[in-house]
């Protein structure tokens, strides 16, 4: 069974981060100030980290298979009618995103940090509050 209190821990995590991009970063400064590329690219792992661990709980407590990647909890979610197609796809581009800050895979592109700011921080509220709803009424 799903522990919803710290799944709700972990949502509520997710939308103090993306409060705090809302209001903090200064998107304008990264490509010349280290300490506010710093805050912005890792406060955006965070939450992306936050959503994979709630993704990975359900995942597991629900028993919906065996993800290979950070990305297939996501897909894993959207087949037991968690979350939705498009909220799918941003969710594993996120996971995406977040494996290449913790990885280092490669530099980090920040036009893409600064779209992810820009434009993606809505999809992680929508999965705090699909995830959120789907609690109750479970």
């Amino acid at each position: 069974m799903v522990d919803r209190d710290l799944v709700l821990k972990k949502l509520a995590f997710i939308e103090t981060r993306v409060a705090e991009l809302r209001t903090q970063a200064r998107l304008d400064a990264i490509d010349h100030d280290i300490r506010e590329e710093r805050f912005v690219v890792h406060t955006l792992q965070l939450a992306a980290q936050a959503a994979i661990d709630v993704a990975s709980h359900i995942v597991s407590d629900d028993r919906l298979g065996e993800p290979r990647t950070n990305a297939e909890l996501f897909e894993l979610l959207h087949r037991a009618q968690w979350i939705g197609p498009e909220l799918t796809r941003s969710m594993r581009d996120l996971a995406g995103f977040r494996n290449v800050v913790v990885h280092g895979y490669e530099d980090v592109a920040l036009g893409i940090v600064k779209d992810i700011v820009r434009n993606r921080l809505p999809d992680l509220i929508e999965f705090a509050a699909t995830v959120r709803g789907k609690l109750g009424s479970r």
